[in-house]
């Protein structure tokens, strides 16, 4: 009887264990909603203060927004996605890195994500794939 509780109790602390690590490897987020828009950013590690900063920046200001997800795109209610490497990073010296590629006016949240992780990967020069930083998506009702 002993064996089996003891059984039981390693069992417990293995899935306790195991749920732990994958919780660990979730990406924190932060969500706003602008306009009729809800925008999520994905705060991966390797997002510098500057680049926190500037993905702040497009959650709270509407014609910063709007750089990402132009206005016609936001109209049509369509998702967007903004892809970066975190080796290359989506700012670097005060500017935008040739691989961080934002996409607009896709059909889902999957669509937005595949089509900017797929763009910046071609465009990488580090050897870290791509993730999702930011996903901008219509406002729920």
């Amino acid at each position: 009887m002993r064996r089996v509780a003891a059984a039981m109790v390693g069992l417990g602390l293995a899935g306790a264990a195991l749920a732990g690590t994958a919780l660990a490897g979730a990406v924190p987020i932060e969500r706003g909603v602008l306009g009729q828009s809800e925008v999520t950013l994905y705060r991966h590690p390797f997002l510098q203060d500057e680049e926190l900063a500037t993905l702040r920046l497009v959650m709270t200001n509407e014609a910063a927004l709007a750089i990402f997800v132009p206005q016609d795109k936001a109209a049509a209610g369509g998702f967007a996605a903004l892809a970066a490497s975190p080796d290359d990073g989506f700012v670097r010296e005060g500017k935008p890195v040739a691989s961080a590629v934002a996409l607009a006016g896709l059909a889902d949240a999957a669509a937005a994500e595949t089509a900017a992780t797929d763009a910046c990967n071609a465009l990488r020069q580090g050897a870290a794939p791509c993730v999702m930083v930011l996903l901008v998506e219509p406002q729920q009702r």
